[in-house]
């Protein structure tokens, strides 16, 4: 169970690092940055990732559809935990009884359990690794789906860099003037919005 909710968590607090090239449309109230060769205009802004991941509704949406797949199989692993105890407690109450008509068929009843127990272990792996191996697909989408609204807005507006900030990991102070998460939500979530009705 602390798998699953380690993966959830770890698809929850995915960073995304925008980082786009080239220079163009240079604009007068672009912040003067040192070079080796001496200064020059760069356009520069930032993303709020965590607000980002809170207001696009693709993360919003591929994260409802995580947390229903990992209640569904915390719901199988429970069922099937359930039914073992049941086994064993019946196996249990059974043997204190002298229900068992020889040594041999209690060897038998506990094997039965021990390899119940093992197929439960397995499921909850293979369920785990499962789970796991989309959370890293789902958070490749979000990355890929990002990275090419950002370079379409990019075309109009010019930035010769656009960094993420997540808290204070990557930025200690910006301008808000620089920040332009509303914008990008804004237009991915119209982006996302026009892609889910033509489907």
């Amino acid at each position: 169970m602390k798998k699953l909710k380690f993966f959830v968590n770890g698809f929850l607090a995915v960073t995304v690092i925008f980082i786009l090239a080239g220079c163009s449309n240079k604009s007068e109230d672009a912040p003067i940055i040192s070079k080796a060769g001496g200064t020059t205009n760069m356009k520069i802004a930032y993303v709020e990732v965590d607000t980002l991941l809170t207001k696009y509704d693709f993360w919003n949406d591929l994260n409802e559809l995580m947390m229903k797949k990992e209640e569904n199989i915390r719901a199988t692993l429970n069922q099937k935990k359930k039914e073992l105890d049941d086994d064993a407690n019946e196996f249990q109450r059974k043997y204190q009884n002298g229900g068992f008509t020889s040594q041999e068929r209690v060897q038998q009843e506990q094997m039965r359990l021990q390899k119940k127990a093992q197929d439960l272990q397995a499921l909850q792996d293979r369920l785990s690794n499962e789970l796991a191996n989309e959370n890293q697909k789902n958070s490749l989408q979000l990355r890929d789906s990002i990275n090419a609204y950002l370079k379409i807005y990019n075309k109009t507006h010019g930035y010769s860099l656009i960094l993420s900030n997540t808290g204070f990991d990557n930025l200690l102070y910006a301008d808000s003037a620089y920040n332009i998460t509303k914008e990008i939500v804004a237009g991915l979530n119209k982006r996302y919005s026009h892609t889910a009705k033509n489907k």
